[in-house]
């Protein structure tokens, strides 16, 4: 699949999150979707990004935001790490990657000169019409949520 860019139509998909529910990214349509693809539950750089972007939600919904966030974890796994940190916003267990392929979040790592194929931590902003407005690669873990301010002028 070729890599998407800012200003296409973001590719629409379902997944199941924490409580079993499925979602689409087209139910959000006439909102603006934070939609962050990070690598794993209850590790530190995901969960300082996730409780960056909950530190911050109210402020989010307000400026018309709805956060989801995609990793290969379980529903499980996922709901234990909402329950732990009183995450208040939905996660996709997505372990058949197909979304992470989708988003071009899936790929090629490199650790300590090892090799090996891994969740792209990456950040994508979609607009109300379900376009692709901002796609952010360089994740700020622990300032994501200014981060994601700065680079809409916001």
């Amino acid at each position: 699949m070729a890599k998407l860019k800012e200003g296409e139509m973001a590719p629409d998909f379902s997944g199941v999150i924490q409580n079993g529910d499925t979602i689409k990214l087209s139910d959000f349509r006439g909102k603006k979707v934070i939609l962050y693809f990070y690598p794993k539950d209850n590790t530190p750089g995901c969960t300082a990004e996730a409780k960056n972007l909950n530190e911050n939600l109210d402020d989010l919904v307000a400026k018309g935001f709805v956060v989801i966030g995609v990793s290969p974890d379980s529903e499980a796994s996922h709901q234990r790490f909402i329950e732990k940190h009183g995450l208040k916003f939905n996660l996709i267990s997505d372990p058949d990657k197909k979304i992470l392929e989708m988003y071009d979040a899936w790929g090629l790592k490199k650790l300590y000169g090892r090799e090996y194929m891994g969740v792209l931590r990456k950040t994508f902003v979609i607009d109300e019409e379900g376009k692709i407005e901002k796609i952010i690669e360089k994740v700020k873990t622990k300032d994501h949520t200014n981060q994601i301010y700065k680079e809409l002028n916001i």
